[in-house]
């Protein structure tokens, strides 16, 4: 379904990004690990190269907040391919104070926090749609969450040290909208733009988390990571060219 497709995924060695690069493997397309962390990205390539014994999973350094390690990441590929044709904006990057209570978050952690996260999918996926542009063609995949569709239901952290940071909501909301924005604007370029908003992951949380996630959610309990990859080759195919500027809500059943 994704023959030969080359589709850079950002923060490809993580949790997430590890299945997405798994989902293009495994439809016959060429995943590109673009991670910050080289000996991570260079690890996960191998391992990932002998699980699913394939040649199609290279790596590439990246930064998604620097424009010089995008247009150097962005010059390899074309010189190593000549092509790409997706980008799975995926990363997080945050500072040391991320994830605080929302009275003890500091303005300056917030403005960098965002900054880093919503500005860097911006900067990612401007520099990326210049060459879209002038490749002719494009696709763009950002992922937001449920959070950013939804209000938190901090009921489920009661309990646990665990919180939705006020960052969190605010960029993953952000990105939806951006999403819309770069959708209409690239309107007669060819350049497709849509969100995808998966509900909470399951990572080996406290079990009492997760039971309150579970009965939140009408029982249906945390997504397995592996839950997105579906979704992600849809966006990715050729059957979804008429979707355009879409949140897809990944459900898990959780209750507005």
């Amino acid at each position: 379904m994704l023959s030969n497709q080359v589709v850079v995924i950002t923060s490809g060695a993580g949790l997430i990004g590890q299945e997405f690069v798994k989902a293009v493997v495994e439809q016959n397309g060429i995943a590109i690990i673009a991670d910050i962390n080289d000996e991570l990205g260079k690890s996960v390539k191998e391992n990932l190269s002998e699980e699913l014994n394939t040649k199609n999973i290279d790596f590439a350094r990246l930064d998604i907040t620097s424009k010089e390690s995008l247009q150097k990441c962005i010059n390899y590929l074309n010189e190593k391919y000549e092509k790409i044709d997706a980008l799975v904006n995926n990363a997080y990057p945050r500072n040391k104070n991320y994830g605080k209570h929302f009275f003890d978050v500091e303005y300056d952690d917030f403005v960098q926090n965002v900054g880093l996260n919503l500005g860097g999918y911006f900067t990612t996926s401007q520099q990326f749609a210049k060459y879209f542009q002038k490749q002719g063609y494009g696709n763009i995949i950002n992922i937001s969450s449920i959070y950013g569709v939804v209000a938190p239901k901090f009921e489920i952290y009661e309990g646990t040290t665990m919180t939705v940071p006020v960052e969190y909501a605010s960029i993953k909301s952000g990105l939806i909208h951006l999403t819309q924005y770069m959708a209409k604007y690239f309107k007669g370029m060819n350049i497709k733009v849509n969100t995808l908003s998966p509900g909470g992951i399951f990572d080996n949380q406290p079990e009492h988390f997760l039971d309150a996630y579970k009965k939140k959610c009408l029982n249906k309990g945390m997504l397995d990571k592996s839950d997105l990859k579906g979704t992600l080759v849809y966006l990715l195919s050729d059957m979804s060219n008429y979707v355009n500027g879409q949140n897809i809500v990944v459900d898990d059943g959780f209750s507005l």
